[in-house]
């Protein structure tokens, strides 16, 4: 694998959780950045020697840039990225990939008229403990895998959101934020396509007002089921079930219980807005989080297999077989996210070694739409039949 000279197109929250691995990784090289606060430009320029841009269109004519990873707000996706690729720039863009389907079959035809890589990430179907546990699955170790349960009970709807956060209409609420997440892990895992999502969504607090709750049944051809239930309303956590592991890996003090919506009620339109920015690159005093003991996850996974049960988790996999238990040692990260950049530089080399490519990420965002329409409509939805819908419209 080569290392590739990576150009960023947002400094914000996301670019900071991946920061450790950009920073640090070999097979990437920082050398120029695009946003709209000159501070977070001049902290980058300083602090990786690379460019700051003050137009996306100055970032993609920079020699310098072959790929670039966005990270902006989910809205701006399907543009930003249709911009690089049309440029003869690789993309990597955040999950979730865009807010409509219609976004993303775009943005997969003009990777594929570009012959450029468009890969989706980082989601947590990268998480390497998903990663062995989806190889544990296909070696058919254990037989067939049968059915998935996961679920992910956080305080999401309680963090500083911006307004267009906050509304299902512009892709707000929990629905393909967080669902794109547990999509991929048991996508990866079951290894075969979805057939169908059925599910009922949750609105319950007006102060917050879109989706912060749903529970979905999925199945996939060949027979497997998954059920994904997520909440995001501050009440039970479920990283109690994972040892007090938070999603990012580090040791949490479940004593803090309530934090989130405390802290909430002291902020309110430009403050809970200024909080949120707060969080960013370039804001004195942020720094990205310390190197992680353990893997990042999403929440309660089980896998069941014929003849035996995984638990996956932050630290390994706990098998529960017909004869006996025993563990499966996922050994603790070297660098946070490290497997999003060794995909894609693999991929720049070889695109069929992209997992999570942009055909994977229309796909994770059908199932998201699915979701969301199956609550609306109270049925079974097939969601490659939204993709054929929204592909058509583009022809």
């Amino acid at each position: 694998m080569k290392s590739v000279n990576l150009g960023i197109v947002g400094l914000g929250r996301g670019f900071m959780l991946t920061l450790p691995a950009l920073r640090s990784h070999p097979l990437v090289r920082l050398v120029g950045a695009f946003d709209l606060r000159p501070e977070a430009l001049a902290q980058f320029a300083e602090e990786f020697g690379g460019r700051g841009h003050k137009t996306l269109e100055s970032l993609l004519t920079d020699p310098k840039v072959e790929a670039v990873y966005i990270a902006t707000p989910h809205g701006a996706h399907a543009e930003q990225a249709i911009a690089a690729l049309r440029a003869g720039r690789h993309v990597l863009v955040e999950k979730p990939m865009a807010t409509t389907v219609s976004d993303c079959a775009r943005m997969a035809q003009a990777a594929e008229k570009a012959g450029q890589l468009l890969m989706v990430g980082p989601s947590h179907g990268f998480d390497e403990p998903v990663r062995v546990a989806a190889d544990l699955v296909a070696s058919g170790r254990y037989g067939p895998v049968r059915q998935v349960t996961t679920f992910n009970f956080t305080d999401f709807m309680y963090r500083p959101r911006r307004p267009e956060e906050l509304d299902d209409q512009k892709g707000g609420g929990v629905v393909y934020s967080q669902a794109a997440h547990q999509i991929d892990v048991v996508r990866r895992i079951i290894g075969q396509p979805v057939a169908s999502v059925r599910a009922v969504t949750g609105n319950w607090d007006k102060a917050r007002p879109s989706a912060g709750a749903y529970t979905a049944l999925m199945t996939f051809k060949g027979g497997a089921a998954a059920s994904l239930t997520y909440s995001g309303y501050a009440h039970y956590d479920s990283d109690e079930l994972v040892g007090w592991i938070s999603e990012l890996g580090q040791k949490k003090d479940s004593s803090r219980y309530g934090e989130a919506r405390k802290a909430l009620t002291a902020l309110s339109g430009e403050k809970e807005i200024r909080a949120k920015l707060s969080r960013t690159y370039g804001v004195p005093g942020q720094v990205p989080a310390s190197q992680p003991p353990h893997h990042e996850h999403f929440g309660f996974l089980l896998v069941s297999c014929e003849h035996a049960d995984l638990k996956v988790l932050p630290t390994g996999i706990e098998v529960f077989s017909d004869k006996i238990r025993e563990t499966v040692e996922v050994a603790p990260p070297a660098l946070p996210r490290a497997s999003v950049i060794e995909e894609f530089a693999e991929a720049l080399s070889d695109p069929h070694r992209a997992v999570h490519d942009g055909r994977w990420g229309l796909d994770t965002m059908a199932c998201c739409a699915a979701l969301a329409r199956s609550s609306e409509v109270g049925a079974e939805i097939d969601p490659h039949l939204i993709i054929q819908e929204e592909t058509e419209k583009l022809t």
